[in-house]
């Protein structure tokens, strides 16, 4: 009975102590290999109680059963284990402080902690002997934990522990394959352990106390058992023992020892790698890191080589578009010079033609014996007989005599142009049309050539022209005496009144005094600029209700002396130009027909209410370098004006945009004022809206424009020029300014284009906007997306910039 009680402790402590055995053995293990060992049950076995080891030990010393082999090759077993373990990292610790030396190579080699495991980089298990350890005594067991004591002052000592190399996971043994944590002794006397692919085996040795009552060992045991009178069913274990080792159980375990030697050169050899393992880790992360940068160098490259070849090829349409402009002005030109040659060959032609005429003219004139006629303009007149009595003379024969010099000179001329059968010196005949420019002609000359439609005299010397001067080309309609000497009084009243398909007749650059009577009422273009004309009668244009045209530009006219009716009978006048006069306000009663009214270069300093009110088709009207203030012009001079849709008020003394414009205004022109703010909703009562608007040389800063002041014109306005002044910023407005085409900030203070200053981002539809100046400004900031509604980016003029 107190044998079986004995067998069954034994086996009780025999699988307590395996089960000690194979955590304490794994987790010397993993801690020496780098594994995390579980911590609860290293953590029990070093807190327990101080009762519970008295209590084991008593336990162990009263066993005497044969159950205590079995507990003692385990315990042996265990022992050797620790020892061997302790023996190795005693071998592989490097000088180093007290108990931190070994810790901080092992943290260095195993990585960061979890860290190491997180990245999924762990070291594959390497082969390797681990050299035995000192031996531990065993601790007083309680119950069935057995509490190990401290080996660090052991003294070293040798033991038959070693590990046998195998596979990740499973062990192989003489020719068997076991799994991980299996535990297996293929003799009595030595247990073995499959952790983490190794095979980890160790002998038992038996107890050094002799026993009083020996017995031999029970099957399946190492040591013998040793029983007492009393029963004591405690258990001791100790891990020394005289009993002799079985040494034919050495031939299990071949593996070689290693030296401390060896396995510093292993630790360092393992350190080496894991430093070449970092190494080349590194390296990869810089080779990947490389290549990143070299990908990302490489699309910006390819970027940047796009935005070159899209600026080249702009570049290219740009210079075909002007190789083309210039090869089509080229044929222009080359077109206008063959016209020009055709032109002039075929002048050469009719002026031989009109050689071999005169020629044969004067030849069969030489045949005849008749008597001698003399040309004289247009007419072939008889010379006076002797007998008939003298005419009355006529108003052309009591003008001024001429002098001597001047007499002789113009028989010189007429026996030339009798001479030549009828075409001074220096004209050039066309088809229907004689040219005489700058021919040095002094008097008009007498001409027989009806089929003619078109005179030009400019150029010359003439100072009258006498009343049967056209006489020999009745069908002129056209006549150019430019540039010449001509005076009111050289002109006769009856000169013009025989050509009645006369429709344009131009006097600019003489000396007329009045304006030329007796009109042919089929003229429609009369220019009198730059004379010296100071009166206007009544009845100066009577009978030219055709007349269309009229320009009396840079005279002496004025109020004083232009009648109120003098305009009265031009019923289809549309054409009026009285600039470079004096006239301090606009003619009264102007005609109904007018349609353009030029009064620039005048002493005008106000526009009277009801001034337009006969002319309700005005549609152009140009009162520029004149005197006006914006207090001077009626609220209802134009205002309610339907037609009337351009206006040029520039150069005048205006410091505000004029109120009370006229609705249908889409024109406006206020350079070279003294202008200094742009009231808000000026412009909000037109309609359609204004679209042109020009205020450069002014004087507008920065608190000069309201945020309503382009309100009324974000959909019409077309072009703005602000130019010139002294603006700091963009104005606000314009970035609503959706139909803009051309805008001009040239010339100013601005500092900087914000994103939202001309282009809005809001706005998805196709921008109008083809050109912007800035240039001549203080900018020195632009945002990215400020010229984004642009359609060209080469519109965008920035420079040259002022110094700061």
């Amino acid at each position: 009975m107190l044998l079986h009680s004995t067998h069954s402790l034994a086996t009780q402590s025999r699988l307590r102590h395996s089960h000690k055995l194979f955590w304490t053995t794994h987790t010397h293990i993993e801690e020496h290999i780098g594994t995390p060992t579980p911590t609860h049950t290293h953590t029990s076995l070093q807190k327990l109680p101080q009762e519970e080891e008295e209590d084991l030990e008593k336990e162990e010393f009263g066993l005497q059963s044969a159950g205590m082999r079995t507990g003692l090759l385990l315990a042996a077993l265990w022992l050797l284990l620790v020892f061997t373990l302790t023996d190795g990292q005693n071998g592989q610790e490097k000088p180093r402080k007290p108990d931190g030396g070994l810790r901080r190579m092992k943290r260095k080699r195993d990585g960061p902690g979890q860290a190491g495991v997180r990245s999924g980089r762990a070291k594959p298990l390497r082969r390797r002997q681990i050299p035995r350890r000192p031996r531990v005594p065993a601790e007083p067991r309680r119950g069935n934990v057995v509490l190990l004591e401290s080996y660090r002052d052991v003294p070293e000592q040798h033991s038959s522990y070693n590990v046998l190399p195998g596979k990740q996971g499973q062990c192989e043994f003489q020719g068997m394959t076991m799994f991980n944590q299996a535990v297996w002794s293929p003799t009595p006397c030595v247990t073995c352990l499959c952790a983490g692919g190794r095979v980890v085996c160790d002998e038992l040795p038996c107890p050094t106390d002799p026993c009083r009552r020996p017995l031999a060992p029970v099957a399946g045991e190492c040591c013998p058992v040793c029983t007492d009178s009393e029963p004591n069913l405690s258990l001791e274990l100790s891990g020394d023992s005289p009993a002799p080792r079985n040494h034919d159980d050495h031939s299990i375990i071949s593996t070689p020892r290693l030296s401390r030697e060896e396995i510093q050169r292993i630790l360092w050899r393992e350190e080496e790698e894991h430093l070449e393992e970092e190494e080349r880790l590194r390296k990869r992360e810089e080779a990947k890191k490389r290549k990143r940068k070299e990908q990302e160098e490489r699309q910006r490259r390819i970027a940047e080589e796009e935005r070159r070849r899209r600026e080249e090829q702009e570049q290219e349409e740009e210079r075909r578009k002007m190789e083309e402009e210039e090869r089509m002005r080229r044929k222009v030109e080359e077109e206008e010079r063959r016209r020009k040659m055709e032109e002039e060959r075929r002048r050469k032609e009719e002026k031989e033609a009109w050689e071999r005429e005169k020629n044969l003219r004067e030849e069969f004139m030489r045949e005849e014996d008749e008597e001698e006629v003399w040309l004289r303009g247009d007419v072939f007149q008889m010379l006076p007989k002797e007998d008939k009595e003298p005419e009355e003379p006529e108003e052309a024969d009591l003008l001024p005599a001429a002098t001597e010099d001047q007499v002789k000179e113009e028989e010189d001329q007429k026996e030339a142009v009798a001479k030549e059968g009828g075409l001074p010196p220096g004209c050039d005949l066309s088809d229907v049309a004689l040219t005489c420019d700058n021919a040095n002609l002094t008097y008009f000359p007498p001409l027989l050539m009806p089929q003619i439609k078109s005179l030009s005299l400019e150029g010359n010397d003439i100072s009258s022209i006498p009343a049967d001067a056209f006489n020999g080309i009745p069908n002129l309609e056209w006549i150019n005496l430019k540039k010449n000497k001509l005076t009111s009084a050289g002109i006769h009243h009856r000169a013009l009144k025989s050509l009645k398909t006369l429709r344009r007749l131009y006097l600019d650059g003489n000396l007329l005094e009045v304006a030329p009577a007796n009109l042919p009422p089929s003229l429609q273009e009369l220019k009198i600029n730059e004379n010296r004309l100071q009166k206007i009668h009544a009845n100066t244009f009577q009978g030219l209700a055709a007349l269309v045209i009229l320009e009396l530009e840079a005279n002496l006219l004025s109020e004083a002396n232009v009648d109120p009716e003098a305009l009265a009978p031009l019923s289809q006048l549309s054409y009026l130009r009285l600039g470079r006069n004096h006239f301090r306000t606009i003619p009264q009663r102007l005609p109904a027909s007018l349609l353009e009214l030029y009064l620039e270069n005048n002493l005008i300093e106000e526009i009277p209410a009801g001034v337009f009110n006969h002319s309700k088709n005005l549609n152009v009207l140009s009162l520029r370098h004149n005197r006006l203030e914006e207090s001077r012009i009626a609220p209802l001079a134009w205002i309610h004006h339907r037609s009337l849709e351009s206006i040029d008020l520039s150069h005048n003394r205006l410091h505000l945009v004029p109120s009370y414009l006229p609705k249908s205004l889409v024109h406006l022109v206020l350079v070279g004022n003294r202008i200094e703010r742009i009231p808000g909703f000026v412009l909000a009562h037109m309609d359609p809206g204004l679209e042109y608007l020009y205020l450069s040389y002014n004087k507008l800063d920065g608190e000069s424009i309201e945020p309503e002041s382009f309100f009324g014109s974000y959909h019409s306005m077309v072009e703005l020029c602000l130019d010139h002044n002294q603006l700091l910023s963009v104005p606000s407005g314009i970035n609503e300014m959706s139909n803009l085409h051309f805008l001009r900030l040239d010339n100013n203070k601005i500092r900087s284009i914000p994103d939202e200053g001309i282009c809005d981002p809001e706005r998805g539809e196709d921008s109008t906007l083809v050109a912007v100046r800035l240039e001549n400004n203080l900018i020195g900031k632009v945002a990215p997306s400020a010229f984004s509604c642009v359609r060209s980016a080469a519109s965008v003029v920035l420079k040259p910039q002022k110094n700061k």
